[in-house]
């Protein structure tokens, strides 16, 4: 493959791997193979493995890190972070379809990091606030006007993993090595998830077959372990808001991945929603591209 290919043929990839999480989500609990609570653990473990290993390996190619060293790149605020998001994108996919889920989840992750940035002294021009307005007009309209479509309690969970996730994204940009950030975050979740596995377990609601373990692991090692990967890898070489486009095609994709795998449907309402979203926060990062030329 030539050198103009790759970049392309890697930053697909790794978007395909982002949206086949919710699709495997989706179809390992909306069947009932699998607990939400056991997903999270065997998604999170087989991507600390998965993680550990390509840490390795960079580091024999490199400068060789000690495990140490890899751990302190990470931190407890972000690992919580990273636990609360895959948490609660567990227990949202119960409920919420594929493409719904995904939308609300990169949303929500967009919108909390224009918030970050508001927040940090970035000041906000009329075409960034217009896009604010019309992208959580798009959310309010999702779960407009009956509340039950899709499930408000999905809707909430998945929201709140969303605003983890983009607290996660924020605090990783101020990470030298973000390979190794990642591993250890991954790997400090584990004791977290045992806790909830043990509730989960007093409360006898534990359930997982072959297949849904199947699904958590190939969500974790290949999907979130080599997806995350390739996604740091391509970052420095995409502007930050070619980055954030990029990834607004996320839920499209996951929409036709539940299509054609979870036999879902794409409705009206859902086209709506989407459009006011992602077309919201197209307008902020617009926006914002312009007044940094202006500037």
């Amino acid at each position: 493959m030539t050198g103009s290919l790759r970049l392309p043929f890697f930053i697909a990839l790794a978007l395909l791997a982002f949206a086949a999480n919710s699709v495997l989500c989706r179809l390992a609990l909306a069947g009932g193979l699998i607990d939400p609570a056991s997903f999270t653990l065997w998604r999170l473990l087989s991507g600390a493995v998965t993680l550990a290993l390509l840490c390795l390996l960079q580091s024999f190619k490199t400068k060789p890190q000690s495990l140490s060293s890899i751990w302190r790149e990470g931190s407890w605020l972000s690992a919580l972070a990273l636990f609360v998001y895959a948490l609660g994108f567990s227990y949202a996919y119960v409920t919420l379809e594929t493409g719904i889920g995904a939308l609300i989840l990169f949303g929500a992750v967009q919108l909390t990091l224009i918030l970050f940035a508001a927040w940090a002294g970035q000041k906000l021009a009329f075409l960034e606030w217009l896009g604010l307005l019309i992208a959580f007009a798009g959310f309010a309209y999702l779960v407009l006007p009956t509340l039950s479509s899709p499930s408000l309690i999905g809707f909430i969970l998945m929201t709140f993993a969303g605003i983890a996730w983009g607290l996660y994204t924020w605090r990783g940009k101020i990470s030298a090595k973000p390979l190794f950030a990642t591993t250890s975050n991954f790997v400090r979740t584990i004791p977290m998830l045992g806790v909830v596995l043990l509730v989960v377990s007093v409360n006898g609601t534990i359930q997982m077959d072959s297949e849904g373990l199947f699904y958590a692991i190939v969500s974790g090692a290949i999907m979130s372990g080599l997806g995350y990967a390739l996604w740091y890898a391509v970052l420095p070489y995409l502007s930050a808001s070619l980055a954030a486009v990029l990834q607004l095609l996320v839920p499209v994709i996951a929409t036709l991945g539940g299509v054609v795998f979870a036999n879902e449907s794409i409705t009206l309402h859902l086209m709506i929603a989407t459009s006011g979203v992602l077309g919201g926060v197209l307008l902020v990062i617009i926006g914002k591209k312009r007044t940094s030329k202006n500037a």
